[in-house]
């Protein structure tokens, strides 16, 4: 077991990114993975002009790897924003006008995971109107996603870092999991288990895979603290993601993490250039 045996893709949104966006594709490829996943690449708009997302697309295809995961219009990530459906008004019309954008996009690659981000508290909103707005919204986007094939993910973050986002614990993501899935009758929301945010929220994370692998539609890592790459901070990923193939979780590890003071190719040290793709 240990990290050899995972299957990892790398997220351009937070690694690579000293490099234009369309570079990244190809310097992920050139460091020997055959995956990717990104945050929903346009932050200024749900809904980019097709030459766009076409220019995006080539740039997946010709570097030759495969895009695991995207994410739905979030607003500005990074940035102040944590996801924009459960925000009434503009921002919840951007994520709907955004729906079939990001799921049509993410179909042409074959991608198969759409991370939709809950969105802040708003000052003076009453929550249960946001909680309101984000189940009608989140339903919009798994029947999107069914649409394609694809699963719903659902994710917690962490208090310390987002502390007007209300998903910071696995238990409230899971909790909103399971009103989507009752909502739709089609039971394609999954939680997206976050290593990093769960520790930093203090979580006992052997307790929560072992209660929430089979809910499980996706993982992503960063040691704490620091966020950085395994092995920079304290957390005992490999063990984790053990237990976590142990429990049966055989999806995608997103690779989520900071590269430090160095440029990205240099900061996955840690993995043996043979073990990086995905087998």
């Amino acid at each position: 077991m240990g990290f050899a045996d995972q299957r990892f893709n790398v997220n351009l949104s937070i690694l690579f990114t000293e490099l234009p966006l369309l570079e990244r594709p190809a310097a992920a490829a050139a460091a020997g993975f055959t995956a990717v996943e990104l945050w929903w690449p346009w932050i200024d708009t749900p809904t980019p002009e097709r030459a766009e997302l076409d220019a995006l697309r080539r740039a997946v295809e010709d570097a030759g790897v495969r895009l695991t995961g995207l994410n739905f219009y979030a607003g500005e990530l990074p940035g102040p924003d944590r996801g924009a459906l459960s925000l009434p008004g503009e921002e919840s019309e951007r994520f709907r006008a955004n729906i079939d954008v990001a799921a049509d996009f993410a179909q042409s690659l074959g991608c198969t995971a759409l991370n939709a981000l809950y969105g802040n508290r708003v000052d003076g909103v009453d929550p249960a109107e946001q909680d309101a707005l984000a189940l009608e919204n989140l339903v919009r986007a798994a029947r999107a996603a069914d649409r394609i094939g694809a699963v719903l993910l659902i994710e917690a973050l962490n208090a310390p870092e987002s502390p007007r986002y209300p998903l910071v614990s696995a238990p409230a993501a899971v909790a909103v999991v399971d009103r989507v899935n009752e909502a739709t009758g089609l039971g394609n929301a999954r939680f997206l288990m976050d290593l990093y945010h769960l520790s930093m929220n203090g979580e006992d994370l052997p307790a929560v895979i072992e209660r929430y692998a089979g809910r499980t539609g996706h993982v992503q890592i960063a040691d704490n603290p620091g966020r950085g790459a395994p092995g920079t901070g304290s957390l005992p990923l490999e063990d984790l993601l053990d237990r976590l193939a142990k429990a049966g979780y055989a999806g995608w590890v997103g690779l989520e993490y900071k590269p430090g003071d160095r440029p990205s190719a240099e900061a996955f040290d840690w993995l043996p250039v043979d073990r990086r793709a995905a087998r």
